[in-house]
Order: C-alpha cells, then sequence, then structure tokens
C-alpha cells in the first residue's frame, strides 16, 4: 500500500485582520442643489437684493435645498456687486458677464451652470410673484417637467403693445413648426432633462420661447399676476420688443422666404394681365399706350417690392452668417460664489 512519503505542512489558523470600510462613493449630483433658480439682471441696482432675498426666503420655507445664480449682464449700475453683497448670507453665484449680450443669453449663461434637478428663471424686476414657485415646484414633483407662466391679464399694457403682441403670436404660430404659447413669460420652471435638451442645442441667436417650445416635454401653463415694477422701467421698448419679434419669426418660420414666391407669382400674373388688354386696346381700338405715369408708377411699385424682398433675404442671411461665425453666445468676465448654503429638504 502506497503512502504520501512527504511530510505535511503544520495546518496554521489564519485569522483575518478586518478592514476598515471605505466610504460610499457619492453620486455625482448628491451634494448639489435640488432647485436652481437663474435670476438674469440688467441694470436693476436696488431691485436686485430684494430679488434675491424674496426667493431665498421662499425656497427655505418650502424646505428646498436650492442655489441662486444672478447674471449680471454687463450693468453698469452696480447691479453685480449688490449681488455679490449677499452671498455670505444666502447661496448665491454671481455670473458677470464681459458685457451686456441680452436676455436670451444671459439665461442661457445662467442654464449651463445651473446645477439643480429643477432649475427656475424669474427676472429681477420682481414683477412676477415668488409665490408662485410654490406652485411650480409642486407641479414638478406631480411630474411636469416644464411650469411655466402665462400673463393672465395685459391690463397693464398700451393698446400698442396688445396689438403687437397680438398680431407677433397669431403670425408666428400660423406658420411655425411649433406652437409657441402666446403671451408666455420667461418665468419658469425646466426639469434637468429640458434644461439638458436646450444646453444640447448648438445656436447662438437664440429665441427662448421658440426654443422652450420646440424642446417639448410634458409642459403646465399657469397663470401668473404680473405686478408693477418696485423701481426702474422695463429696458425692453419698442425697439427691442420689434428686434426679438423678428428674431423669433426667422428663427421658426420660413414664411417670410415663401410669402415672396406668391408675391412674385400674383405681380407676375398682373402684368401680364395689364400687357394684354393694353394690346387689345391697340389693336382693336387703335387707342394710344399710356406714357410716362404708367412707367413711373410701375418701376417705383417694382422697385420697392424688390428691396423689401432683398431685406427679408438679408434678415436670413444674416442669422447664417451669425451662425457659421462659431462665436460662443456669452462670455462669462467673472464668476463669484460665497460660503452659504441653502437649506437641505
Amino acid at each position: 500500500m502506497l503512502t504520501d512519503s512527504c511530510p505535511r505542512p503544520h495546518a496554521r489558523n489564519i485569522v483575518p485582520i478586518p478592514l476598515p470600510e471605505p466610504p460610499p462613493l457619492a453620486s455625482p449630483r448628491e451634494c448639489d442643489p435640488e432647485v436652481s433658480c437663474i435670476i438674469p439682471a440688467f441694470n436693476e441696482s436696488g431691485n436686485i437684493t430684494k430679488a434675491i432675498e424674496a426667493v431665498a426666503l421662499e425656497l427655505q420655507r418650502l424646505g428646498r435645498h436650492f442655489e441662486i445664480i444672478v447674471v449680471d449682464d454687463g450693468s453698469t449700475d452696480g447691479c453685480g456687486a449688490e449681488a455679490a453683497s449677499m452671498i455670505d448670507e444666502f447661496p448665491v453665484r454671481v455670473l458677470r458677464l464681459s458685457r451686456n449680450f441680452g436676455k436670451e443669453n444671459a439665461m442661457t449663461a445662467g442654464l449651463e451652470r445651473a446645477k439643480g434637478q429643477a432649475v427656475i428663471v424669474i427676472d429681477a424686476d420682481m414683477q412676477e410673484p415668488v409665490s408662485y414657485l410654490e406652485v411650480f415646484l409642486r407641479q414638478w414633483d406631480a411630474g411636469y417637467e416644464m411650469v411655466y407662466g402665462v400673463r393672465a391679464d395685459r391690463d397693464d399694457e398700451s393698446a400698442l403693445k396688445r396689438l403687437g403682441s397680438h398680431l407677433f403670436y397669431q403670425l408666428l404660430n400660423r406658420h411655425a413648426a411649433v406652437r409657441i404659447p402666446a403671451h408666455v413669460r420667461d418665468f419658469r420652471l425646466m426639469d434637468r432633462r429640458v434644461v439638458d435638451a436646450l444646453l444640447s442645442l448648438p445656436e447662438r441667436d437664440r429665441f427662448m420661447k421658440g426654443l422652450y417650445s420646440w424642446v417639448g416635454f410634458r409642459s403646465l401653463p399657469v397663470p401668473v399676476k404680473i405686478e408693477p415694477r418696485h423701481l426702474g422701467k422695463s429696458k425692453f421698448n419698442y425697439r427691442r420688443l420689434a428686434s426679438l419679434a423678428l428674431s423669433g419669426l426667422t428663427s421658426f418660420s420660413d414664411w417670410p422666404l415663401r410669402m415672396w414666391t406668391g408675391v412674385g407669382l400674383a405681380i407676375s400674373a398682373v402684368a401680364m394681365f395689364y400687357a394684354g388688354w393694353i394690346a387689345l386696346r391697340t389693336l382693336l381700338f387703335g387707342a394710344d399706350v399710356p406714357g410716362w405715369a404708367t412707367l413711373v408708377v410701375a418701376v417705383f411699385f417694382l422697385g420697392g417690392i424688390q428691396i423689401f424682398s432683398i431685406g427679408v433675404l438679408g434678415e436670413y442671411l444674416g442669422k447664417i452668417f451669425v451662425e457659421v461665425k462659431g462665436r460662443p453666445s456669452h462670455i462669462v468676465a467673472e464668476e463669484i460664489q460665497g460660503s452659504a448654503i441653502g437649506v437641505r429638504s
């Protein structure tokens, strides 16, 4: 019988040494605020600190972990410095743009730096009551991905402004690929998915009210009663409103271009009819062909039509020119952040 002649090693009792458990890894957004509130501001000295305080106190009352992002859009009245004075009292970040880039681009700057799962945009003039934040957040908790304010009435506006707004939305929604709600405000709450979708769009000439509708998602309008401004006056005069309307129309509709095809056909038909009428009068009745008056009117009429149509083409060509250059929509000159922390629910 064969046996194993090799000596067996002595058995040893191995006692495992307990190692400390590593701390759990935090998810990328575990420390991020739940709500980011963006306040674009241009020359809102006197209003901005009141707006920050009102928003912060309301979100604290609602028990939300939050941050406030003030975008100083090239202010010249010390608005940015006033906002920065609040950074140790409330969770405020101040983005100072290198110049005035416009409200649409200021909002984009805030969206790029917002960390919250819900992002709210509210104006610094305090015309939109912060009490609506509770309504917006409640609807977000219920599953809506975008909750936006719509003017409950327009009694505080002039008849000219109401008429212009009505005509703009009627014209835009008649020909645009997506419907843009009439009298909609920039005051809104957006889910993180909506914000990411907006930031994925590469265009630089941004008409935000149209982009909000274009990205879609489950949305809910909320009628908002607009209050009078506390201080100062609106920075949107008729010229800026007209420029914004033109930007919106050319961004979301090619109808102005297509319209000139119909205009050209109509003018050609009229010209052919008139030429036939003159030929018949001359051949059948021996009437003289009208002279300088008809010629001058025709030249000026057609010249005006051509110049106007070239202007429409120029608007679209200008947008292409802006896009292909690839310049950024804004430049952040400075970012100031304090040590205050918003409450956590």
